[in-house]
């Protein structure tokens, strides 16, 4: 009967696992240590599935240390509207500030790639989503203004569900502004090079992020305008399997090519030099 008593000292023992010690895998599910997936630049050591990064590592990754310089910093989003949902715009710009450590959801300026200099846009989802309002709009205008006047390549840097809904019209005009401060500078012939993160989707996908001279995508990217449910519902019709994902896109002629994050920086690095040569 002794085999059926219960151990107090051992039931009474709990393992102490250090909060955020292991994450989980989007796509395969299978649960990673976390320093594992950190070491390997935030991809999955199984699968290969890209985790969404910041913008700042962004920069780090692609821009040659200490070169890039970010413009356009002291920008903020208003509340022109005095929106509130569940919560105040107000309140939600000033949340995701502190959870982002950034002002806005884009980052941009000048860098060096591979000692080509170029100008970057980086857009951060954990800023609101990656939402482009009217300083997200404005920056990279500025950026692109900036290599229309320097004559350099243009980078953007997309991960994004769509326009900000806060802002109503006025961040859907920046859907026209940043296709148009395109058109200004594909006049000069430098190459705008567009690379898709997951997810790139609404406003986004449908100015800016697909309008370059070179489309790039992350592997296993989720791409679009609309989410698959809406379209389905639309269409009355149901969708192959994969739709909407960076190979789905890349067979269709969408993109132009898949690269893996650790390549990123050498393959646009590579563009830029059979494109825009040393000018």
């Amino acid at each position: 009967m002794a085999w059926f008593k219960k151990d107090k000292d051992i039931t009474s023992k709990r393992v102490n696992v250090p909060e955020g010690l292991w994450v989980k895998c989007n796509s395969c599910k299978e649960i990673i240590y976390r320093q594992e997936v950190d070491k390997n630049l935030k991809i999955c050591p199984k699968c290969n599935y890209h985790f969404r990064i910041s913008a700042n590592e962004r920069i780090t990754l692609l821009a040659d240390e200490g070169s890039f310089v970010e413009i356009g910093i002291d920008l903020a989003s208003v509340d022109p509207l005095n929106f509130k949902d569940q919560k105040l715009y107000k309140d939600r710009l000033k949340d995701a500030r502190g959870k982002s450590n950034t002002n806005e959801a884009a980052t941009a300026g000048p860098a060096l790639i591979n000692g080509h200099p170029a100008i970057l846009v980086v857009l951060d989802f954990s800023f609101m989503g990656g939402s482009m309002g009217s300083v997200v709009g404005e920056k990279f205008i500025m950026a692109a203004e900036k290599a229309t006047k320097e004559k350099l390549p243009l980078i953007s840097i997309a991960s994004s569900g769509g326009a900000r809904m806060q802002e109503g019209i006025i961040s859907l005009m920046q859907m026209a502004k940043t296709s148009a401060a395109i058109s200004r500078f594909k006049k000069t012939k430098m190459p705008y090079i567009s690379v898709l993160c997951d997810p790139t989707f609404g406003g986004v996908s449908a100015s800016f992020a697909m309008l370059g001279d070179m489309i790039i995508a992350e592997p296993k990217s989720l791409i679009g305008f609309a989410g698959p449910r809406v379209i389905e519902q639309t269409i009355k019709q149901q969708l192959p399997d994969g739709f909407q994902t960076a190979e789905f896109l890349l067979q269709h002629g969408m993109i132009d090519m898949i690269v893996n994050r650790k390549e990123l920086k050498q393959t646009i690095a590579n563009l830029i030099s059979l494109t825009a040569g040393n000018k």
